[in-house]
């Protein structure tokens, strides 16, 4: 299984490509030059329960780190992630 994620500002959004295909997305809002604030994730059912989800936030989140971005998370998914993956817990800005 061979994945992939981009992000697509066209569609304000993370994608991640499971052997190219669709396989879910994380939406985002821009706030200011360096903000991020994540307000929903979704899988698509076929993929649930691998990995995929967790792949992508990973993914976006080290894109965010890469351009020297913060992030709000406000979808759940994202907020749970960072909560389990403390290394990331810089990127949270303190004030969105």
């Amino acid at each position: 299984m061979s994945t992939l994620v981009e992000d697509n500002p066209a569609k304000n959004r993370f994608e991640i490509l499971v052997d190219d295909a669709l396989a879910g997305f994380t939406a985002y809002l821009q706030r200011g030059e360096d903000v991020l604030v994540f307000t929903h994730t979704q899988v698509d059912p076929s993929f649930q329960g691998k990995g995929v989800g967790g792949a992508l936030i990973r993914a976006a989140l080290d894109q965010v780190r890469a351009r020297g971005g913060r992030v709000v998370p406000q979808c759940p998914f994202v907020a749970a992630f960072i909560d389990k993956h403390p290394e990331y817990a810089d990127l949270v800005a303190e004030h969105p």
